[in-house]
């Protein structure tokens, strides 16, 4: 929970960024109203939903890279240009989804119209200068020493997976066999989807909206942007392990655990397969993974070993 303590370190870190964070507060929000006196739909989804999920998402990327800021303090450039290119960029992506969803139009990619097919370039073009700000954060945190270097190493490998997650998003915006054979006829309508096997807008789960009858890139691409926080976390949450070298081999065998997952769930969903029906060499895999996280945990948490205790976890590096 953000504190005010907490909240005045995210400003010194950047400024930007905790600005855009509270303002997607606000915009969430926002959107929540719109949701419950607008029963309208898109493909099948209410129209503020989207716009909802990405102030949600966008205000937790906004928080993250700032809190990574406060681990590198003396990169004052680098901090300065990435958090003001992230900031500039989520404010962009929200505001264009939140003036199509007023149009009552979908925002990623439509190519209806001269101005919507404008308005999909403009965030495709800015997510590309967004995924290059992440890449040149990664590189700082793989230069810079940490003082707890399990923790460290649980971050550098967190950032690292989440721009591979961001990359995934491009499986999304290539056109597909029906949307290029009907452009010949129409023009390019549409141009992407988040769904394989058929079209955006069948049935889909709660709230996420992920397809439950195909498959489905959003639920790679998730987990895989999500990575920057869940591995600090799960160093954190197994800080009681105690020694360097237990909390060292957690931080390896989570890395490679969820790197696995996001590489199932990526082939999963371009094989067309639903989330909750695997079949076939996906099933497999699955299976493959699940054996090897457990055997994983067993050398976490089997056998002696020596060493002093790793310390505490700083979730928020003092400035």
């Amino acid at each position: 929970m953000l504190t005010m303590t907490t909240l005045q370190r995210l400003w010194k870190a950047s400024a930007p960024l905790t600005a855009v964070g509270l303002l997607m507060v606000v915009v969430l929000a926002a959107t929540l109203v719109a949701m419950a006196v607008d029963g309208s739909t898109i493909l099948g989804a209410p129209t503020w939903l989207k716009p909802a999920k990405f102030a949600v998402s966008s205000a937790i990327y906004a928080f993250t890279v700032a809190w990574i800021f406060t681990f590198i303090p003396e990169r004052t450039r680098l901090t300065a240009i990435v958090g003001w290119i992230t900031a500039v960029v989520l404010v962009l992506e929200v505001g264009i989804i939140d003036v199509q969803a007023a149009r009552g139009l979908t925002s990623h990619f439509n190519a209806a119209t001269p101005l919507d097919a404008a308005l999909f370039g403009i965030m495709g073009t800015a997510i590309v200068v967004l995924w290059g700000s992440a890449i040149a954060l990664s590189a700082a945190l793989f230069r810079h020493r940490f003082e707890d270097a399990s923790f460290g190493w649980a971050l550098r490998l967190g950032m690292l997976l989440t721009v591979i997650g961001q990359a995934s998003g491009a499986f999304m915006t290539a056109p597909s066999r029906e949307q290029l054979e009907a452009a010949r006829a129409t023009g390019m309508l549409v141009s992407g989807s988040h769904t394989v096997g058929a079209p955006d807008g069948g049935v889909g789960l709660p709230v996420t909206g992920w397809s439950r009858e195909h498959g489905d890139l959003r639920v790679a691409h998730f987990v895989g942007i999500h990575a920057v926080q869940v591995l600090p976390a799960i160093v954190w949450l197994t800080a009681p392990l105690g020694s360097i070298v237990r909390r060292r081999r957690t931080v390896v065998v989570a890395g490679a655990a969820y790197f696995g997952l996001f590489a199932i769930l990526l082939a999963q969903a371009l094989s067309g397969q639903p989330l909750f029906a695997p079949q076939g060499a996906v099933l497999i895999a699955l299976a493959v993974w699940g054996v090897a996280l457990l055997l994983g945990s067993v050398f976490v948490v089997a056998g002696r070993v020596n060493g002093a205790n790793g310390g505490a976890v700083p979730m928020m590096a003092s400035r």
